[in-house]
């Protein structure tokens, strides 16, 4: 004979207090992030919450989303990936893998960057940053202006200024790793830049570098 269902009264139901603000910002978070596997990115989540981490979750919602040949990286991930790792200057295999699998990414999109840049076990953040934004740009200005956008505090819409010394790595690092370009082209292009920078207060803007199509 089935035992009868139990009956509770709203009494006997302890709710937690801070629960419905719990899901309330992860509810928010799951629309604004939109994992491609939500269970996946809930165990990052609250993996993250419980230790007192940044969150895998997206400044905001990425609308009209087009991706370059078969990657799924978009601005708004790498930016969620770099406010997760940049705390140090590197970081190791496993932390960038547990990441890169909580926001959803292939594993061999990053198996094809950490090829790429030849890291070890412990991982440069900047240049992996660096080789995201490639994987974003199609040529070397564009990668270097996507990294000045997801890099600036400026408000979104505005010139995107980085610190001058950032930007000299960041293309320093993707021109060394083309091959193909000699070095005093490099030394002769970051100078072409230093007037202007020196009139921003030893920062450049992508209007310094970067011509978009009309």
């Amino acid at each position: 004979m089935p035992l009868p269902d139990t009956m509770f009264c709203a009494q006997q139901i302890d709710i937690p207090q801070e629960l419905p603000d719990i899901l309330k910002s992860f509810t928010k978070a799951a629309i604004r992030t939109q994992p491609e596997n939500l269970l996946l990115w809930s165990t990052a989540y609250f993996t993250a919450l419980s230790k007192g981490e940044r969150l895998p979750v997206k400044d905001r919602l990425e609308m009209n989303v087009t991706y370059k040949t078969d990657s799924r990286m978009t601005p708004g991930l790498l930016k969620t990936l770099h406010k997760q790792l940049s705390i140090r200057e590197t970081c190791s295999e496993e932390e960038l893998r547990d990441k890169w699998r909580g926001l959803c990414l292939p594993t061999v999109e990053l198996e094809t960057l950490l090829s790429l840049g030849s890291f070890g076990s412990d991982i440069n953040w900047m240049e992996f940053f660096a080789l995201g934004c490639s994987s974003l740009g199609v040529t070397l200005m564009s990668s270097l202006k996507v990294a000045c956008e997801l890099l600036t505090e400026d408000e979104e819409g505005g010139p995107a200024r980085i610190p001058f010394n950032t930007f000299v790595k960041l293309y320093t690092y993707l021109a060394h790793l083309d091959g193909d370009m000699p070095q005093d082209h490099i030394e002769n292009f970051l100078r072409s830049l230093q007037a202007q920078v020196n009139k921003q207060g030893n920062m450049i803007q992508v209007s310094n570098f970067y011509i978009g199509r009309k």
